[in-house]
């Protein structure tokens, strides 16, 4: 089980003085055991630039893999080792078809790993913690922490083929093609 975030979020008061107006853990946490994967929703904004007015809690919304139109995702994910996976191949690609993040081109007939994907974003991803093999069409990168990944919008998966936890800061931006 991923350990908690503490999530500081700021805000102006009446005065216009900077003050937390959140200082807790992070409550918005989503654990897929039988795939191996728990998501840490931190911050959603629906449009650029961001309206700074709004005072919700932004990460009390459901929202899918993707942001918004327009808009972006902040989250921290992390994937436990694969041999801790507990759904099959067959399992595991079905639930990436139903999420509408399929890969593109060749990749989408057989993926050479069930949790390949593409989305229409641009991704500022952070190796946190632990490391991660990043899968590509025909080629793969092996991280560590403090490794960044921009991810433009290609197919690719996440793989932690080692013995412990690999936690990802992750910024989804909406992008075009």
């Amino acid at each position: 089980m991923a350990s908690p975030i503490r999530r500081v979020v700021t805000g102006k008061d009446a005065t216009g003085k900077a003050i937390a107006i959140i200082d807790d853990v992070a409550a918005s946490v989503h654990r897929r055991e039988e795939l191996g994967v728990t998501n840490t929703l931190l911050w959603v904004t629906d449009s650029n630039p961001v309206d700074l007015s709004i005072r919700e809690d932004t990460a009390n919304r459901k929202i899918g893999i993707t942001p918004p139109t327009g808009g972006t995702i902040f989250r921290v994910i992390e994937f436990a080792p694969e041999t801790e996976v507990k759904a099959d191949y067959e399992t595991r690609l079905r639930n990436f078809q139903g999420l509408g993040v399929a890969p593109e081109g060749e990749s989408r007939q057989k993926p050479r790993h069930p949790a390949m994907h593409r989305t229409r974003t641009i991704d500022y991803a952070l190796i946190l913690s632990g490391e991660i093999d990043l899968l590509l069409d025909d080629s793969e990168i092996h991280l560590k922490p403090g490794d960044v990944v921009i991810q433009r919008g290609t197919n690719h998966a996440w793989v932690n083929r080692g013995k412990t936890p690999c936690r990802v800061a992750a910024v989804l931006l909406d992008a075009k093609d």
